[in-house]
């Protein structure tokens, strides 16, 4: 009989929503050799990263680990976490160390093995590779790294490949704690490491990173079980509402790419392009076909953050006709009063405008259609709260001032303001979305282990 390896993922980033137990139950009960999920993602954002907190409570992100552990320590396999705390930076790893820690005390388990490794990268190691011929490479149109883009950054991560995973396992690591990490990589790295087909273990990857993402009818948080071979992957939701589907398991390989074929990984390209599916049973897809192209000298991704300012938000709603085919030009004049006031001291006043056309929008070329009633997000970003407050503040009253040509002198257009602006947590933008080389892909993710339980 082939050869097989069995992967559940219950969450695809955990702790953003709790994980649902019912189907990671039935997920459990089908035996699977490796237990594993995501709990990262930029799609969050730079803030989490530059102010190095996580975005999810403490609680979710309790709830998903405890759910696993307990079971990963019942059957006897191992349980894989990348990216930790939304991050994957050195507090975040910390944290889901010490809960591991206090979950091991809790439910009084019996001696583990707890590998975890780090990804923060030293800016002055940075700083060295700008100065030498191997520059650090933008990526999405971005320039290469400058000195100047690096002062401007607070924290930066490198993503991992499949290499600090696998060291770990091979270092008898029971439970894996990782830095950031490419998403596929924490699935495909025990599959490499068995010895499975590059090419279907970074597939298997792709198509868990999200869990139940890649099955039908939509439902997140939903387990999925991945299971690969030497020829091929299948993959069967665990919900007994869910199917993967051709289309379904398809159309997620396929996403949020460029080019929806290739997907990168520190190592090589993934090519998707000639991947066959086919429904083998009611709730399963099987695939084969893709193939992996290795690179000769790894490049790393790096993710960075740099702080903005401090942030006050405000909501402005208008429900008069007028005024709302006409919110551009009252929106343009409260940037004007901003700028009479504040002059040529360092602000930002942002306008984000919802429901027009019906529909949630930022600003954009007045059109017919629009909805009865608009709702405005204004903020205001400055290097002092006090100032970042006056600016929100300014661009939010100022909307009802606005001197359209056809208002007869009455006040009340604007249906209502906040009074006061609310101070929101700090602005930060991504500084760094670039790669950079290495010849150890090690390098950047220092490895550490130690026994957990009683």
């Amino acid at each position: 009989m082939p050869r097989s390896m069995k992967v559940i993922c219950p969450n695809g980033h955990l702790g953003f929503a709790p994980s649902k137990p019912e189907s990671f139950a039935i997920g459990v009960e089908a035996n699977p050799d490796i237990i594993a999920a995501d709990s990262g993602s930029d799609d969050v954002g730079p803030g989490p990263l530059g102010s190095d907190t996580s975005t999810s409570p403490v609680a979710w992100q309790t709830h998903d680990l405890e759910m696993m552990l307990l079971a990963a320590r019942r059957k006897g396999v191992p349980m894989i976490i990348g990216s930790a705390g939304d991050t994957g930076t050195n507090s975040r790893v910390d944290l889901y160390v010490r809960i591991i820690r206090e979950l091991a005390e809790k439910h009084d388990l019996a001696p583990f093995k707890l590998g975890y490794f780090y990804s923060e990268v030293d800016k002055e190691w940075l700083r060295g590779k700008i100065r030498s011929d191997d520059p650090v490479t933008g990526l999405d149109a971005r320039e290469n790294l400058t000195e100047a883009e690096l002062d401007a950054t607070d924290r930066i991560v490198a993503m991992a490949g499949v290499h600090p995973f696998i060291k770990l396992l091979d270092m008898g690591a029971d439970v894996i704690i990782g830095g950031r990490s490419s998403d596929c990589a924490i699935f495909a790295a025990p599959a490499i490491r068995a010895g499975y087909p590059q090419a279907l273990s970074y597939y298997l990857g792709k198509v868990l990173e999200c869990a139940s993402f890649c099955a039908e009818p939509y439902g997140g948080k939903e387990t999925v079980m991945g299971e690969i071979t030497d020829d091929d992957v299948s993959v069967t939701a665990m919900n007994p509402g869910q199917r993967c589907t051709v289309a379904s398991v398809a159309g997620h390989a396929m996403y949020e790419r460029s080019n929806p074929f290739y997907e990168y990984v520190a190592g090589g390209c993934l090519d998707m392009s000639q991947c066959h599916y086919e429904e083998t049973g009611p709730k399963t897809t099987r695939v084969t076909g893709p193939f992996f192209a290795p690179v000769e000298r790894v490049r790393v991704k790096l993710e960075g953050a740099g702080k903005v300012g401090e942030r006050y938000v405000g909501i402005v709603g208008v429900r008069d006709p007028y005024t709302i085919a006409h919110i551009d030009k009252v929106i343009d004049w409260a940037k004007s009063q901003a700028r009479e006031r504040f002059g040529n001291q360092s602000y930002e006043l942002h306008y984000n405008v919802y429901g027009r056309d019906g529909v949630m929008g930022a600003m954009e070329p007045e059109r017919t259609g629009t909805g009865h009633e608009l709702a405005v997000l204004v903020q205001g970003v400055a290097p002092t709260a006090e100032l970042a407050e006056e600016v929100c503040m300014t661009g939010s009253r100022q909307m009802f001032y606005a001197r359209l040509p056809e208002v007869k002198g009455t006040a009340g257009s604007v249906a209502f303001a906040l009074d006061e602006v609310l101070r929101a947590s700090p602005a930060y933008r991504w500084t760094l979305n670039h790669t950079v080389g290495v010849d150890d892909p090690l390098e950047l993710f220092p490895c550490h282990l130690v026994t957990v339980g009683q």
